[in-house]
């Protein structure tokens, strides 16, 4: 091929990427400028949002009044990193929809960033399926642990039966602590139906988390730390937190992730209460991970064995003794989590300890509503 041929296509090609590439591309493309106004965008753009000239990003992307919270364009500006994060908003129709946004600064000679360049892709149907497949789950669960529940309250009605039995014979023979027995049977066989039950409600519901504020992971960690810590004193069990100074503030339902941390350690706790070791130990930690943070708790307690790893997730199951797990903690704990956008996972190996971790990506935190504040 001769060098003149050759560099008729280098230039054929670079025109079509000056022309023609800039609205062909199959994603939304916006130039914004340090004031937060649209000055540019392709095709795909146009189509996706409407009318965009002389408007703010907030407004064409959101429907806002006002600046986004935490916007990334803005961190951007300021540092001239590319950012990658996904965004909710809404469509020129108002129907809402999710997108992937690059974040891509514009940079002169003197360093001075006179314009960022956001690159859109609509995952409102991957986000839908996610979603579709998260109730599928749990529906799933639902349907299995209801099995698991009849049973359990099979079960306690028994327990019941005996505890009848003990009160109304000790009222006819005159026997006050016979009569006193069975009605402490009577109140803890109740307490374990009303603890099903609840717990059952619970962990059913579908919903969004529904009282997300700024608050401090480190706090949560303490506030359970601080729960237990009588409690793991007296069963001679090393309770100790490490928390991570580096986390930031998340937006989380600092209630909900209380109640995991709480699944975990009362878990971890039981765990070295049926271990042999002298020396048993649990810690709660924090730590900071790339754009998350995670919380972790382990003990050196028994351990999970192979069998029951298979189950733990999938079922109404609990190791715990007969009058003290519902098998609904786990499952309750990792649909929390899923709300917010996280992960459970863990190791284990019997009779050497576990490791429990819930690991949050702050791209997937759920979002504020506006007007809310710090906690």
């Amino acid at each position: 091929m001769s060098s003149k041929k050759s560099q008729e296509q280098s230039g054929d090609i670079a025109d079509w990427v000056r022309t023609k590439l800039w609205d062909q591309v199959p994603i939304d493309i916006g130039v914004i400028d340090s004031s937060f106004k649209i000055i540019e965008a392709n095709r795909s753009f146009t189509r996706t949002y409407g009318q965009w000239k002389g408007r703010f990003c907030y407004s064409v992307y959101k429907g806002k009044p006002e600046q986004c919270e935490d916007c990334p364009a803005v961190k951007t500006f300021v540092d001239g990193q590319i950012r990658v994060t996904e965004e909710r908003g809404q469509v020129r129709e108002g129907q809402q929809t999710y997108y992937l946004v690059h974040i891509v600064p514009v940079v002169r000679r003197d360093g001075e960033i006179p314009y960022v360049i956001e690159m859109s892709t609509d995952i409102t149907q991957i986000k839908q399926l996610e979603q579709e497949k998260r109730v599928a789950e749990r529906l799933a669960a639902v349907g299995q642990t209801v099995a698991g529940l009849a049973h359990g309250i099979k079960n306690v009605l028994m327990g019941l039966e005996g505890g009848m039995y003990m009160a109304r014979t000790g009222i006819q023979r005159g026997n006050v602590e016979r009569m006193l027995k069975g009605w402490k049977i009577l109140e803890e066989d109740i307490a374990r139906i009303t603890s099903f039950t609840m717990e059952f409600l619970e962990f059913a519901r579908g919903r969004t988390p529904a009282r997300v504020r700024i608050v401090e992971p480190n706090v949560i960690a303490t506030k359970v730390f601080k729960l237990f810590e009588d409690k793991a004193r007296l069963a001679g069990i090393d309770l100790s937190v490490e928390l991570d100074d580096s986390i930031e503030p998340a937006p989380m339902d600092a209630e909900d992730i209380h109640t995991c941390l709480t699944n975990l350690v009362s878990n971890a706790l039981d765990a070295c209460e049926t271990s042999d070791e002298l020396e048993r130990h649990v810690k709660i930690r924090t730590t900071e991970q790339g754009n998350g943070f995670v919380f972790e708790v382990s003990d050196d307690g028994a351990g999970i064995d192979y069998e029951i790893k298979k189950k733990i997730f999938s079922n109404f199951f609990s190791t715990k003794a007969s009058k003290k797990g519902t098998g609904l903690g786990l499952l309750t704990t990792r649909k929390i989590v899923q709300e917010h956008g996280g992960v459970v996972s863990f190791e284990s190996t019997k009779g050497e300890g576990s490791v429990f971790r819930l690991e949050f990506s702050r791209s997937r935190l759920p979002r504020l509503e506006s007007g809310v504040e710090q906690a």
